[in-house]
């Protein structure tokens, strides 16, 4: 066996052990959201699943509104990623295709947003939603991120590397409007883009915490992650719900993300280089 071969398989073992490392919350999860409190709590813990997954869910959905949350969880992504593809991509068209006077500043102070903490938003963020009447509205989790920085950025990147100028101004020549053109021409065009953008976007939104946790109140409100976290206490959480609704809330990203994974990689690196 040469050192080639050695090396290859040194690599492969190496990435299998930090796949099974990766993964191994995953399977706690999921096995635990099968088990009662205490029996999560032995040791050693229980590695296969159990027998109370609907003694589990009954809990879950008494302590907490699961479906309304899942509805609204639901909701807000999609409106979320539709109002994030459509806002990015016409401002991605308009940096790449168009010559206007301090576009070099915009551009350069919108990409200055990314290197702001998150944090610092918060106290601005709900300032601006109490004087809009939008606190416990969902509208304040999807309307104030639908330009985001990096989204404007990834379709600039994808119009200048994917849309020929020469097809722009043909269209402009036979009389296209521009917003023709870019519903016609460069949309069609920019979809690897926009799948790409779409599902880092409704991933974000989907496992968005912080944002419901300023602006909701009532608990028939908050989306899923919130939600979860409102089954902690201090002296009676039951983990085996908990655990089991975070399996729930899991699930459709991973599934999301094992059909889309090879869309997501395409549209990222083709989106980077011009």
């Amino acid at each position: 066996m040469n050192t080639n071969t050695l090396s290859v398989r040194a690599a492969y073992g190496l990435v299998g052990l930090g796949s099974l490392i990766m993964l191994a919350p995953f399977y706690f999860m999921f096995v635990f959201a099968t088990h009662s409190r205490t029996e999560i709590f032995q040791l050693p813990p229980p590695l296969f699943f159990g027998d109370d997954l609907a003694a589990n869910f009954a809990l879950l959905t008494a302590r907490i509104p699961f479906w309304r949350n899942l509805g609204w969880s639901l909701y807000v992504g999609l409106a979320s990623t539709g109002l994030t593809l459509l806002f990015c991509s016409m401002g991605g068209y308009a940096f790449a295709m168009f010559e206007f006077k301090g576009k070099k500043l915009l551009f350069g102070l919108v990409m200055g947003t990314l290197l702001l903490p998150s944090f610092m938003n918060m106290i601005p963020t709900f300032m601006i939603m109490d004087v809009l009447g939008w606190i416990d509205q969902p509208r304040a989790l999807y309307i104030p991120g639908a330009a985001s920085a990096f989204g404007i950025f990834l379709m600039r990147q994808f119009v200048a590397a994917s849309v020929p100028r020469e097809l722009v101004e043909a269209a402009r020549m036979d009389g296209c409007g521009e917003f023709g053109i870019y519903w016609r021409i460069v949309l069609p065009l920019l979809r690897p883009a926009l799948g790409t953008l779409g599902l880092i976007t409704f991933i974000a939104s989907w496992n968005n915490f912080i944002g419901p946790l300023i602006v909701m109140r009532s608990p028939e409100m908050y989306t899923l992650p919130l939600a979860l976290r409102s089954l902690q206490s201090p002296v009676d959480t039951e983990w085996g719900a908990l655990m089991l609704g975070s399996a729930l809330a899991t699930l459709p990203l991973l599934v999301l993300f094992a059909v889309s994974s090879r869309q997501l990689i395409s549209g990222l690196t083709t989106g980077a280089v011009k």
